[in-house]
């Protein structure tokens, strides 16, 4: 997505045409329930700290509003958004694999 949308982004740099690529950071929504895909439960007590903390999704809301205001190329959700972009221009390969061990952290057992 990253290089299609700065492909457009050339493309179309002399036209009123705008483009924008989002990079989401975690963020508390219920894509996991909604998905049907059963995953391990998250605490109910708040006061318990996650182990990765997640943006409400109105606040990456109003970045991803607030960047395309802007006329961004990039927009990020979030400090870990901005974290795994850095990580993967550095080395591609680990970030891959990290993502890749977060996520299957998440698949039921």
């Amino acid at each position: 997505m990253k290089l299609l949308t700065e492909g457009l982004y050339a493309e179309l740099k002399d036209t009123s045409v705008r483009v924008s690529v989002v990079f989401p950071g975690a963020t508390q929504t219920n894509i996991a329930e909604n998905s049907g895909v059963k995953g391990p439960k998250q605490p109910e007590d708040s006061s318990q700290k996650q182990s990765m903390p997640m943006l409400p999704a109105n606040d990456a809301a109003k970045i991803v509003i607030r960047g395309i205001e802007k006329n961004k190329l990039q927009i990020f959700t979030g400090k870990d958004s901005k974290l795994m972009n850095t990580l993967y221009r550095l080395n591609p390969v680990f970030a891959t694999n990290f993502i890749a061990k977060k996520m299957k952290s998440l698949l039921p057992k």
